[in-house]
Formats: C-alpha cells, structure tokens, sequence
C-alpha cells in the first residue's frame, strides 16, 4: 500500500512529456537570452573602473546589509550625447532604407519563384541560399575587392567608356546599403515565398474572369494575401541590420555611424562596459516595438481565422 502511494506522489512530481516538450525551448531562452541579458542589464547600472572586469558591483554585502546602488548617469549620458543619438537614428534609417530596398528587390524575385514549374521552384530556392552558406565575412572582403577604386566595377565601368575616373563607391553609404542588401536579401525572400507559394490560383482566375487586369488582380488579391510575409520577411531584415557591425565596418566610412560600430569602440576601445552595455539595452528595447507589433498582427490574422 505504500508503495503503490509512493509511487502516486512521484507521478505527480515527475513532470509530463507535455511539459519536458513545453520546458525545454523555455530553458533555452532562459539560459542563452534571458541571462545573458539581465548580466548585460546590471552591467549597464555600473560605474567603469580601472580593474577586471572593468566596471564595479552594483551591490554589496556588509555586516548583514544589502545595499543596492544603481547608476543612472550611464543613461543620462546616452539622452544626452549627440554622438549616440545620431547612431540609433543612423542604425535606424540604415535599417529602414535596407529593408525597403529588399522588399522591393526580393517580392518580384519571390513572385517568380513560386510562379515557377514546380521542379523549378526547388532549384531557385537552392540558389537564393547557397551564398548564405559561405561566411558573411568573405563575402564582405569579396564585395570590397568589388567595389574599390581600383575593383571589378570601376574597371568595367571605364572599359565601357561609361566614366573616365573610378567612382568612390567603397567606404561610402551606398557601399553599405549595397552589402546589406546583398547580405540580408535570401531572408526576405524566403518568408515571402513560403507565403505566396500557398496561394490559391483559382481567386486570381475569377478575378479575371470577372474583367480585372493583371496588375489590379496583383495589386488587391495578391499583395494583401501575402502581408504575413510581408511582415515576416521585413522583421527578419530589420531587426538584425539596426545592430549590425560588420559591413559599416568594411564597407561604410567615417560618415557611417551605427549602434553596432558605438557598441564596439565602447567594449574594446574605450574599456567602458557600463555605457557600452546601456546601449546594448537601449538598442533591445527599440527592437521590441517591431516585435510587439508583429505578434499583434499575427494574433489578429490567428483570431481572423477562428
């Protein structure tokens, strides 16, 4: 009899399959986001020393008290520094522009995509994410030897007899915008083909059957259907370019400033952790206004469908 209560109550406390299953990506989000981010949010409260690690403890514990000392003034310095304000503002219409430009260049590459032959369809995927397998860093390097003075498009552009002197391309803006768009492209592609592949070709076929021209069927049966990828291919650009380091380093010059390259003069250069860190959750809590409203939107198109 005890036994069989023994094992009663080790019923209850062993958890389910349903909550290990539940659990698991809960723990991951705890170990590899959460943390990491409440070490990088108590750094930010800290003042920099000269020590290791280079900042000091917000909290101390002396003769049975606890004391808590929050620094503010690394914040107060991000609202009132032009530099930094011009870095999320710089990261912000980098971010916008570069999704824009992916939008319009990788909808009518989608579009092609899923109005292809079926076996087709495998094979462009293919090619839209074979260059994400080589590292991003190569293909950065690969676009500077590109776009130099002395690069691949200079040299085609003065063999053509288009322009008599090299073009300053590289360590420009438009070095960036080009990087970023050649980078982040395939994932603004693919949300967009999951997307339109699904569509049910008989609504385009009554629309026309009904006297609606190609373009007006597109632009009110197509273009709305395809909103969630729309959403979802512009966040997956979004989110990444506002704090990206890598192409405004190579490619971009002293006119580009962003978040990314601030976060890293701040760590490595400067030694200052705590204001480094404050930007870092500063940048994070501007990233969760596009978060908080695409899950709005995905939550109204799942009541939609109920």
């Amino acid at each position: 009899m005890n036994m069989k209560k023994f094992k009663r109550q080790l019923q209850r406390i062993t958890p389910g399959g349903r909550h290990v299953v539940i659990g698991i990506p809960f723990l991951w989000l705890f170990l590899f986001f959460m943390l990491p981010f409440f070490i990088v949010l108590k750094i930010s409260f800290a003042e920099a020393d000269v020590a290791i690690p280079p900042y000091t403890e917000i909290y101390t514990f002396v003769e049975q008290k606890l004391q808590l000392v929050l620094n503010l003034a690394n914040y107060s310095l991000l609202a009132g520094d032009d530099l930094y304000i011009a870095a999320y503002l710089g990261s912000l219409k980098m971010a916008f522009f570069s999704t824009l430009l992916c939008l319009l260049i990788g909808y009518p590459m989608a579009y092609a995509i899923a109005s292809a032959r079926k076996e087709m369809q495998t094979v462009l995927v293919l090619l839209i994410m074979m260059p994400t397998w080589t590292a991003i860093l190569i293909r950065v390097y690969a676009w500077m030897g590109i776009l130099s003075n002395n690069g691949l498009l200079n040299g085609f552009l003065m063999s053509m007899g288009l322009i008599n002197e090299p073009l300053q391309i590289l360590n420009t803006n438009i070095a960036v915008y080009i990087g970023v768009v050649y980078s982040y492209l395939p994932f603004m592609i693919l949300p967009l083909y999951a997307n339109l592949v699904k569509h049910d070709q008989s609504l385009l076929e009554a629309a026309s059957d009904l006297g609606s021209s190609t373009f007006n069927s597109f632009w009110k049966i197509t273009v709305p259907l395809s909103k969630n990828g729309i959403i979802a291919g512009c966040m997956l650009v979004f989110i990444p370019v506002v704090g990206e380091f890598v192409i405004p380093e190579l490619l971009g010059g002293p006119e580009t400033l962003m978040i990314g390259k601030v976060l890293w003069q701040e760590f490595f250069n400067n030694r200052d952790w705590p204001v480094a860190s404050a930007l870092a959750v500063v940048m994070l809590a501007i990233l969760i206004v596009p978060i908080i409203l695409f899950n709005r939107s995905q939550a109204k198109e799942m009541e939609g469908k109920i």
